[in-house]
């Protein structure tokens, strides 16, 4: 997916926030620390740095919303961390998305602290928001099954 399909997508699923352009995309992409997940209706850019895992966008195309592609490309982070020995996600959203925040909650994340009026909406107004984290489970090789012989 490319950075303007990608800022489309955003365009229409940002509708109180104001979404990232394409080249807000493109910049954070040449950062050799962002994946770039991707499926034909929606994306999400994290970075990965260290043991840490922040979520800098997702979003998917409002005429395809409620059909799994945002949990799928949350699992595929997920795995992504885990394989990146990771210790936490993190990521911002409005306090007022709340769709948004039941996805999240869904997914294992839960409330760290809050940044007043940090968010700037459409309309001119500004948002808090809300800090969110949740564990990444650490493999080890001794958590791998093995085949007994008989």
């Amino acid at each position: 997916m490319t950075p303007d399909a990608f800022a489309a997508i955003m365009d229409r699923a940002y509708v109180q926030m104001r979404p990232w352009s394409a080249q807000d995309i493109a910049d954070t992409l040449a950062n050799r620390h962002v994946q770039f997940l991707t499926h034909p209706q929606g994306g999400l850019i994290a970075q990965l740095v260290a043991d840490e895992c922040e979520i800098l966008a997702i979003a998917t195309n409002p005429d395809a919303q409620r059909q799994g592609i945002a949990s799928a490309l949350m699992q595929d982070l997920i795995a992504l961390a885990e394989t990146r020995n990771a210790a936490r996600i993190f990521l911002e959203v409005a306090e007022q998305n709340h769709p948004a925040r039941a996805f999240y909650a869904l997914h294992g994340f839960a409330p760290l602290g809050m940044r007043r009026a940090y968010y700037t909406l459409r309309n001119g107004t500004k948002d808090d928001a809300l800090l969110l984290s949740r564990p990444v489970a650490q493999r080890h090789a001794h958590d791998t099954p093995t085949s007994q012989g008989t």
